[in-house]
């Protein structure tokens, strides 16, 4: 008898190699973020959260854009090559999605930062106030 874990068994590594190739052209994690954002960054990282809670602490470099405000003509500040990187409040919130969709909606290139701010704060690294 198997566990709820085996019971139904795990895709053939052909199909898991596929699955998993793909999920890193959808996401990105915080580690990775913070080393481009100290190494060079070739992205535009958007905080997808309200005005104030941007304001309350946010990752430095990071453009406060909330997913309700990404229309076509706010994203013409951007070249269309431009690559985005959303990020929210962590994994119990769904605007860095909301913010992915309507950028892709766009023709935009996206990317998740999977665990948000919630993420960030767990790796170790810093946020910045409005003040900063």
């Amino acid at each position: 008898m198997g566990s709820s874990v085996t019971d139904i068994a795990p895709a053939a590594s052909t199909l898991a190699a596929s699955h998993f190739s793909a999920q890193f052209s959808f996401e990105t994690d915080c580690w990775d973020v913070h080393h481009a954002l100290e190494n060079g960054v070739d992205f535009v990282l958007l905080d997808v959260r309200s005005p104030v809670l941007f304001a309350e602490g946010h990752i430095a470099g990071a453009v406060n854009l909330p997913h309700g405000k990404i229309i076509a003509s706010r994203m013409e500040e951007w070249p269309r090559e431009t690559i985005f990187v959303t990020y929210c409040a962590g994994p119990h919130c769904n605007g860095a999605a909301r913010g992915a969709l309507r950028l892709a909606q766009l023709g935009r290139s996206v990317k998740i930062m999977a665990g948000g701010v919630t993420g960030w704060l767990d790796e170790g690294f810093p946020l910045i106030s409005a003040g900063q």
